[in-house]
């Protein structure tokens, strides 16, 4: 009999990358095992009825519990940086797993599970930052780990004692080509930065707006140019990430035109947010510091352009938070005297998805099949998530039920970060994920967080085959 299920979703409109239709869903041992119409009934019921019934958001760019530099402390462990995202209607998150110089990548590794064993409300995997790409590292530690199932990994072309140069670039990404993992790439220009630095510097323009104006577009398609260069002289797939304008874009494309197998990302940062954000008054333009900076509204309509059109294969958030009025944040010693010393990064996690479906799936920009796809399935499909990222018979029963006609306010005061600050405080969104379950458990009810830490664990992950 088709009865016997732990949980049915009856009545709700489903939508995939590329189906939307109304129909119930049965669950049984945390897997999505039936779809149909008037299905039998299960142990628990939930009534979908007028909501959309969409794949749990898969987040695969943020940054939690990341050592940030002498007396800087990231505002999220890995409790409330999963709390926030399974808040905002995500079931996976893969934050970064950052190398120290002269640090092993598999102890780096050690450090970040134990941080996140038993604290985590949504799944999570890793992906490795190769700072320190040793002979040791290239030639037996990254290809055993990808074996492993850390399956991608990211190069800086920007921070001092983070970037590396072409040549360890091009060796990392030949790492890839043998193994079958993903390079993900940050692409600025150092040297560039540094000279615009000294300019400023010497100017005497040291507040926040100078971050901006010192990572200019320039930098960013000049390195986004490099990058793809090197990639193709390799000959391997890579992964662009935080994409923030036009000229970057085109980049991109004029790559795919070449034949090249280039995966774009952007981030509500560069829909929603410029560069005048950074000139707020008292140094409040701190809380709008991030790499790259937001641009203008020409940009922002170049990204938008890209999600509508397929440039941009995955929207997340680069959530990377810092508290603002904190001697350990945005506002450390040297961070008041000077944009230097101002953290990169800004909290996104749980405001990701709501301000994509609001603002482009309520506004006509885009339509639900691709919200999925930027949010869910694309992730899933680009980093081996294998029972991710879909709602099909088999899949993880990873699930987040959106009310389209809920309309709030974005106020810190209702999200759940260790932060003390939204970029997008007074934003207002309509429609919110406020029903959330991970394998078939439910763990936001009614926008009520009734699940528990450690009900979230870490998923090892496939080659993509890209």
């Amino acid at each position: 009999m088709s009865e016997g299920f732990d949980l049915v979703i009856r009545g709700g409109t489903v939508a995939t990358a590329s189906d939307v239709f109304q129909a119930d869903i049965g669950i049984r041992e945390g897997r999505i095992v039936q779809i149909g119409e008037a299905l039998g009934r299960g142990a628990e019921e939930i009534d979908a009825a007028g909501r959309y019934v969409l794949p749990g958001g898969i987040d695969s760019h943020v940054h939690i519990a990341q050592a940030s530099g002498d007396g800087i402390v990231m505002a999220d462990d890995f409790e409330s940086g999963t709390r926030s995202a399974l808040m905002g209607g995500n079931t996976t998150i893969l934050p970064f797993c950052l190398q120290e110089k002269g640090q092993s990548l598999r102890a780096a590794l050690q450090g970040y599970h134990a941080l996140a064993e038993g604290n985590c409300y949504t799944d999570h995997s890793f992906h490795l930052i190769v700072a320190d790409p040793s002979a040791s590292v290239l030639g037996q530690e990254l290809p055993a780990l990808v074996e492993d199932g850390y399956t991608s990994f990211k190069v800086f072309m920007t921070y001092e004692g983070l970037r590396l140069n072409d040549a360890q670039i091009l060796e990392t990404m030949d790492v890839a080509r043998r193994t079958g993992a993903l390079v993900m790439v940050h692409c600025e220009n150092e040297d560039a930065i540094r000279y615009l630095i000294g300019r400023h510097e010497a100017e005497g323009n040291l507040a926040p707006r100078a971050h901006a104006s010192t990572r200019p577009v320039a930098v960013e398609r000049e390195a986004t140019h490099r990058a793809l260069s090197l990639a193709e002289v390799v000959d391997v797939p890579v992964v662009i990430v935080h994409v923030s304008n036009g000229p970057a874009i085109d980049e991109i494309r004029a790559a795919r035109a070449r034949g090249r197998k280039v995966i774009g990302e952007t981030c509500p940062q560069y829909l929603m947010l410029t560069a005048d954000d950074l000139d707020g008054m008292d140094w409040e333009g701190a809380k709008f510091v991030c790499s790259p900076p937001p641009r203008d509204a020409d940009s922002q309509k170049a990204c938008w352009n890209g999600l509508e059109t397929g440039v941009f294969d995955l929207f997340s958030s680069d959530h990377c938070p810092f508290r603002y009025d904190d001697p350990e944040g945005k506002l450390n010693p040297k961070g008041k005297t000077s944009f230097r010393h101002i953290p990169n990064g800004i909290p996104g996690v749980e405001t990701r998805l709501p301000i994509l479906f609001s603002e482009g799936v309520m506004k006509g920009r885009i339509d639900l099949s691709r919200f999925v796809a930027l949010t869910a399935t694309n992730h899933a499909k680009v980093y081996g998530l294998e029972r991710k990222g879909r709602i099909a018979v088999g899949m993880d029963a990873d699930i987040a039920i959106w009310d389209p006609a809920e309309r709030r306010t974005i106020r810190h005061a209702d999200l759940h970060d260790g932060a003390d600050y939204t970029p997008y405080e007074g934003l207002e969104v309509e429609g919110w994920p406020t029903t959330v379950l991970l394998g078939g458990k439910v763990m936001v009810r009614d926008s009520a967080l009734v699940g528990r830490k450690g009900d979230g664990r870490y998923r090892s992950r496939s080659r993509t085959g890209l």
